[in-house]
């Protein structure tokens, strides 16, 4: 492609690509990535981007290369190729930049997705996201409920203490799988502007972008919405952010393979946190029961907020005609 032939299409394409890897990157990478930059506080961030731009890179070459170019690993097979772009297909991701900023888990794949999906996907991602928030929350408040008082409690009494270096390697082993799996989960956002197969060129390039901004929240260590997991029980020590991680991995696993319908992991991870607080407080009692239950009331609140705004928008875009044609006959 010339520079003379680019058009305002492949402009919004090219804007809308860059702006969800954006937001994937800044709110919905730290539900993955999270625990493990609380763990490593006190390891220079270089360190951390190159573990986790390796794991992204190998995923994602890995997966272009098995599946025939395609980088959605099957994700995007019931959502359509849009071909012409729009300047509102731009405007999802500028939305969630924004909420992100305030600190609010929206979700991407909603907001993104569902601009490119008919009814009936919109209908099954919704379904599919809210099981996965109660499947974690289940499964989350059973294992914690049977390891806190042996396991947890431990970690609690003991976490002044330097970790061994086996929990440690467990550690990134863990943030390694959790990563990967959740990278193939949602491939879907970040690759719905770009053809569903790709060429070398246009994988190495969609890297590169990928990896840089992946060395932003690094750096960062993770921004606003870290906050939601800073305020859990003891998620800063390494050993209880290793059983978080393969918890959510395994869950993640399990909706991998159970379709190819996108999800969101959002509500995912805001109800495996809510589990594990619930099942925590009512083994060791860590806080009060006031204190435990707002924390968790607030995140599924903040990310019923960010559902809610992410349909009225695509509402907004999908009727947009509809609505100006209203809205001039009205004024």
């Amino acid at each position: 492609m010339s520079l003379f032939s680019i058009t305002p299409s492949d402009i919004y394409m090219v804007m809308g690509f860059l702006l969800s890897l954006y937001t994937c990157v800044s709110n919905d990478v730290i539900q993955t990535l999270g625990t493990f930059l609380s763990s490593n506080q006190n390891r220079p961030f270089w360190i951390l981007w190159i573990f986790s731009g390796t794991v992204l890179v190998l995923t994602f070459v890995l997966g272009w290369y098995f599946n025939n170019g395609d980088m959605a690993f099957g994700r995007l097979d019931r959502i359509p190729y849009a071909g012409v772009f729009h300047w509102w297909h731009v405007l999802p991701p500028v939305v969630i930049i924004l909420l992100t900023k305030k600190g609010v888990p929206v979700s991407t794949t909603f907001l993104i997705l569902s601009v490119f999906s008919s009814n009936t996907v919109i209908g099954l991602m919704l379904a599919k996201s809210f099981l996965g928030y109660i499947v974690a929350f289940i499964c989350a408040f059973l294992i914690y409920f049977i390891i806190s008082r042996p396991i947890e409690k431990f970690f609690l009494y003991t976490r002044d203490r330097t970790p061994s270096k086996r929990w440690i390697a467990a550690k990134w082993g863990a943030t390694a799988f959790l990563w990967s799996q959740w990278l193939m989960q949602d491939a879907a956002n970040l690759f719905v502007y770009l053809p569903r197969k790709l060429d070398l060129s246009q994988m190495l390039l969609s890297m590169l972008a990928f990896v840089l901004l992946l060395g932003i929240v690094c750096y960062q260590r993770g921004g606003e919405i870290q906050n939601i997991l800073k305020l859990k029980t003891n998620t800063g020590d390494i050993r209880s952010a290793t059983i978080i991680d393969c918890v959510y991995a395994f869950i993640l696993m399990y909706f991998q393979h159970a379709n190819n319908v996108p999800m969101s992991t959002t509500w995912v991870f805001v109800g495996l946190l809510a589990g594990r607080e619930v099942a925590m407080y009512n083994r060791i009692r860590f806080e009060t029961q006031k204190k435990v239950y707002k924390h968790v009331a607030k995140d599924f609140l903040k990310t019923l907020i960010g559902l809610i705004v992410s349909i009225a928008t695509v509402m907004l875009i999908n009727h947009f005609n509809q609505i100006r044609t209203l809205f001039m006959q009205l004024f």
